[in-house]
């Protein structure tokens, strides 16, 4: 039994390794300088702004990552616009058509929006890069489902609340996110560039760690229940930029005794070295390092342990360099 884990575990991460390395050998500079030339372009001419952006580049995934990394570096994301559209769905939980009138009225608006003031939610930014797929004559669909995030922890499905994109290069699919990869909102509900090329082409192993689409198919080769992706460690946006797919623990709410062991894994799918790897506690607005032992790698997996010494409730954070990359919550019990 054991010796079978192994190897449905090494099948796993072999296969999910071939996803992440199959455009290792393109140079994606001359994409990235051509999205950086045609920044501010304007979104009135669809077929013009696809055709700057891809008619230079020789393959297919360069004239994607052009596409996708101007989409993400041009395009803001509209909180007001976000907020309007979640108060509106729960406000037509229970009336599915009168939601569809709704939306298909309001579509109009966010369409002006995004092309004039280049803002939108998700949606938009997955319609973007569609449309503009097709114009490059790239095969792209929208995939709807749920996300996982600090402001949006899933705990059951009742309504999907985003959007993100598949894209066939080379006759395989790939996933990817363009709202999550172009920045964040602040606590001033204004929007900051923050590109993240972790959400490029994503293993789809990691990315289901917070992307569960409606339609299963769009998971590719990754392999999750609904019960596990809702009950699973919340990750941050930082995983996607180590490449960082937690093995164990399985659930982000741990349950264990005064000085019982916890055993914590991940798999590195970077060639890179990982300078620290730490897990901190969260206090109120107080931080501390915990003392971890054991800490070894073997084949790119990286295992550490840490035992609770105290009875309590404990916010974990697994930190990898100076990232928070995963959050645990631990309740200790007396032996």
């Amino acid at each position: 039994m054991k010796n079978t884990f192994i190897y449905l575990v090494l099948f796993v991460f072999n296969s999910t390794m071939a996803q992440v390395s199959d455009f290792k050998s393109i140079n994606f500079t001359i994409a990235d300088n051509v999205a950086t030339l045609n920044e501010g372009s304007s979104l009135e001419n669809l077929p013009l702004l696809a055709y700057k952006l891809t008619h230079k580049l020789p393959t297919q995934v360069e004239k994607f990552r052009a596409i996708y990394t101007w989409v993400c570096n041009n395009i803001e994301g509209d909180y007001y616009q976000h907020e309007k559209i979640n108060r509106t769905r729960k406000r037509f939980q229970n009336d599915s058509l009168g939601y569809i009138k709704w939306s298909n009225g309001y579509k109009k608006t966010a369409f002006k929006t995004l092309r004039k003031h280049k803002k939108t939610m998700c949606t938009g930014y997955a319609y973007l890069i569609k449309e503009l797929c097709f114009l490059a004559n790239i095969a792209c669909e929208i995939v709807d489902g749920y996300g996982r995030s600090i402001n949006a922890n899933v705990e059951e499905f009742e309504m999907t609340n985003h959007s993100w994109n598949a894209v066939k290069l080379n006759n395989k699919w790939y996933l990817c996110d363009a709202t999550w990869s172009s920045g964040y909102t602040d606590e001033n509900n204004n929007f900051v560039n923050d590109y993240n090329e972790g959400y490029f082409l994503t293993d789809p192993t990691l990315f289901a760690k917070n992307h569960y689409p409606t339609l299963q198919k769009w998971l590719l080769n990754a392999t999750v229940t609904p019960t596990d992706f809702v009950s699973s460690p919340l990750v941050y946006g930082d995983i996607f930029k180590h490449k960082v797919i937690l093995i164990s623990p399985e659930q982000m709410q741990i349950k264990t005794k005064e000085n019982a062991e916890i055993y914590f894994s991940f798999k590195h799918l970077k060639n890179s070295t990982l300078d620290t790897v730490s897990l901190v506690l969260f206090s109120g607005s107080n931080t501390r390092p915990l003392k971890i032992y054991a800490l070894k790698t073997e084949n790119k997996i990286v295992n550490f342990k840490y035992r609770f010494e105290h009875k309590g409730y404990y916010d974990v954070h697994l930190k990898i360099n100076n990232d928070i990359v995963a959050t645990y919550t631990v309740e200790v019990s007396k032996r």
